[in-house]
């Protein structure tokens, strides 16, 4: 039976735009975390190289690892919406930022694939095979910057694919068969999964909970996103005392189930980051909460998810 490593993170999320990255590199530091996934802002696209290396410089000197870089926006949107020039937006910002993941020196950079218009929904298959298009490309992109894996997120809805099942396994199987084919000139390309994601219908039927849409990443999956919510997979949160008595999900399931099938994953050492979005934004009441809640979030992951300090 193979083994996996389980080491715990954080998306850097909460902190954006209200901490600096610095303050949140020397939390993790105190609470023993390592690694660090850097989410998307409106300027990444933007800011100069310098910046991102003095990012990294900073985090190493903190005793932190950015490790991957994902988007926090649905930045990379426009390969599901018919007109050329968002199209041509979304593909400028993913080699832009595997570019940024190449100067942090990250092993994965990654997003979710984008969303459907839902007044026009018939035009998701020629949005799975724009996005899966231009996805096979930015492998040889991500393989020429040195970034080992595209991450891609499953989602929850039907107009952001790939959520149902049969779409998880396609999807990735499609990236899958191209790196097949071409190992040496192309990156991997797999599944960042959240545990916090299963498939509640229009009419509020849960179709697929979170573990069913969990075990069907598994031959996919290089990292994974830590979260809480309720039974409509409707809220975000964390893993304080009061949010584990709300919420529905128990990381012991997902531990075991990684465990026990770690022969099924395609890598031997795997990182959960804990992606929460804090309490209100902008709120002198609410802003100086932050580290509290990371702490406790963090603190309960670490007695339960195995990791090496």
């Amino acid at each position: 039976m193979a083994d996996i490593t389980l080491q715990l993170g954080i998306k850097t999320d909460p902190a954006q735009y209200r901490y600096s990255y610095e303050w949140l590199f020397r939390l993790l530091s105190e609470e023993g975390v390592k690694y660090v996934q850097l989410g998307t802002f409106f300027e990444v696209y933007q800011l100069p190289d310098e910046y991102f290396l003095q990012l990294r410089h900073t985090a190493e000197d903190c005793g932190v690892k950015i490790h991957s870089i994902f988007t926090a926006h649905r930045d990379m949107g426009g390969f599901f919406i018919d007109e050329p020039g968002w199209e041509c937006v979304a593909r400028r910002n993913y080699e832009r930022l595997i570019a940024v993941g190449s100067l942090l020196g990250v092993y994965s950079v990654g997003s979710n694939p984008g969303a459907v218009y839902r007044d026009r929904m018939e035009s998701k298959r020629r949005g799975i095979d724009c996005y899966l298009k231009h996805m096979k490309e930015l492998m040889q992109v991500a393989k020429q910057n040195g970034v080992a894996w595209l991450g891609v997120e499953p989602m929850s809805a039907l107009a952001e694919p790939p959520t149902l099942p049969d779409e998880i396994r396609s999807m990735a199987e499609q990236l899958k068969a191209w790196h097949d084919q071409n190992p040496d000139g192309t990156a991997r390309a797999g599944y960042c999964t959240d545990i916090a994601h299963g498939y509640v219908d229009a009419d509020g039927v849960l179709r697929h909970d979170h573990l069913e849409l969990f075990e069907i990443t598994l031959p996919y999956m290089h990292e994974l996103h830590l979260k809480n919510t309720d039974s409509r997979y409707d809220s975000t949160f964390g893993f304080s005392e009061a949010e584990r008595a709300s919420g529905i999900i128990e990381i012991a399931p997902i531990r075991e189930m990684l465990q026990t099938r770690a022969d099924t994953l395609p890598v031997d050492e795997l990182v959960g980051y804990l992606e929460i979005g804090g309490p209100k934004l902008g709120r002198d009441y609410s802003d100086k909460l932050l580290a509290d809640q990371l702490r406790e979030s963090l603190r309960y992951l670490k007695g339960v998810w195995p990791h090496s300090a």
